[in-house]
């Protein structure tokens, strides 16, 4: 497992009540369980920017997984996409394990990806989809977790915003 993966775990809850997926980490090397990517600083201010805000992720059962456990976003189209498709079996078992109530897409290009895992773990309810932050999304992301924010289920009954 590589250092990345093992941040990663060491976030997550006991109970993930809603899951968020991403494409993979970022090739940069940040990553959003080190407090320095993109779409980290985007979920902190959709959630409210609290210093505690990766506990209090990890407390209301938000999880973030990603489709891809490798960095693929610097490869070339079509072998992107075929790492796409391969990593749909695995995210699929992970997926089992974690049982979540909700899942929330965090990039619309891999939202068949995550369907097909989805459809392969036995969970038959529509995933949330928001697009990822990067490339001047930031607004349409934030409107985009502003309205589901509130119906995200939490593992330890508080308020998404709190």
């Amino acid at each position: 497992m590589n250092r990345l993966e093992e941040l990663r775990k060491s976030f997550g809850p006991g109970l993930v009540t809603t899951l968020f997926v991403g494409e993979s980490a970022p090739d940069s090397g940040r990553f959003f369980y080190s407090s320095d990517s993109s779409l980290f600083y985007a979920m902190k201010r959709a959630f409210g920017s609290k210093e505690t805000f990766l506990e209090d992720f990890k407390r209301k059962g938000f999880y973030l997984d990603d489709l891809v456990l490798t960095p693929i976003n610097k490869l070339e189209r079509r072998e992107r996409s075929r790492r796409r498709e391969e990593a749909v079996p695995e995210l699929a078992k992970r997926l089992v394990e974690y049982k979540p109530k909700a899942v929330v897409v965090v990039m619309r290009a891999i939202l068949p990806m995550v369907r097909q895992a989805m459809r392969m773990a036995g969970i038959w309810y529509e995933p949330f989809c928001v697009p990822h932050p990067a490339f001047g999304n930031w607004t349409r992301f934030n409107d985009a977790m502003t309205a589901i924010i509130d119906d995200l289920p939490v593992a330890d009954g508080s308020k998404q915003k709190d």
